[in-house]
C-alpha cells in the first residue's frame, strides 16, 4: 500500500464504479489520488475526477467459504484448457452451458451435451495434464471456467475434494489470486 493508506477504513465500491475506473485509468498515467467520506469515494487522476457512492455494510467473511482440504490436484496448460472448453461448450445452446471434467491419472476428458446437437468430447493428456489422484467427475459452467482462465497465466491449477464440493482454482505459478468455483450437476 502507498504511504498513508494503512489507516484507511475498509469500504465496498460498486462494481460499476470499478469497471468505469479501470477504463479511465487506461487513458491516464501517474498517481491516483483517493478521497473518502462516510458515504462517498472520489478518484482523481490527471484531468479525471470520478465520484461514487459507497455500498453500505461490511464485506462478508469470504475466507470462511474457501475450501482448505482439497487434495486432488490437476495442472493443465491454460491455452489448451481454455480452447478445449470453448470447443466442447459450443455444442450447447443453453445459457449455463455445463462442461463435465472427467479425470484419471494424467488424463482430462472434457464433454458437453445438448438434446438438439448431441455430444462433444475432447481429451487432454500426456505433457499437457498432470493429475495423480483417483478418478473424478465434476461439472462447471463453461462461462465461469473461461472467466477464470482469462485471469490466469500459463498453467491452471485446480484443487478438488470430490465431484460435488467447491473447487479452488489458481495460477500454478502465482498463488496470490484464488478462485472458488461451485460445481454443477451434469
Amino acid at each position: 500500500m502507498p504511504p498513508g493508506a494503512a489507516s484507511m477504513p475498509s469500504v465496498i465500491i460498486p462494481r460499476k464504479t470499478v469497471n468505469v475506473l479501470r477504463k479511465l485509468l487506461d487513458e491516464v498515467t501517474g498517481d491516483v489520488e483517493l478521497a473518502l467520506s462516510d458515504t462517498r469515494i472520489q478518484f482523481h487522476a490527471g484531468p479525471i475526477l470520478l465520484t461514487s457512492k459507497l455500498i453500505d455494510g461490511t464485506f462478508p467473511e469470504y475466507d470462511r467459504v474457501i475450501p482448505r482440504d482439497n487434495d486432488k490436484v490437476l495442472r493443465v496448460g491454460k491455452k489448451d484448457f481454455a480452447e478445449a472448453v470453448g470447443r466442447v461448450s459450443a455444442i450447447s445452446s443453453e445459457r449455463s452451458r455445463p462442461v463435465k471434467l472427467s479425470l484419471a491419472r494424467d488424463l482430462l476428458v472434457l464433454s458437453a451435451s445438448s438434446p438438439e446437437q448431441g455430444t462433444a468430447t475432447e481429451e487432454l493428456d500426456g505433457e499437457r495434464v498432470k493429475y495423480d489422484a483417483g478418478p473424478l467427475e465434476i461439472g462447471f459452467q463453461a462461462r465461469y471456467l473461461n472467466d477464470i482462465t482469462d485471469q490466469i497465466g500459463e498453467q491452471v491449477e485446480f484443487r478438488f475434494a470430490d465431484g460435488s464440493a467447491p473447487t479452488v482454482v489458481q495460477d500454478a505459478a502465482d498463488a496470490s489470486a484464488l478462485y472458488v468455483l461451485m460445481p454443477m450437476r451434469v
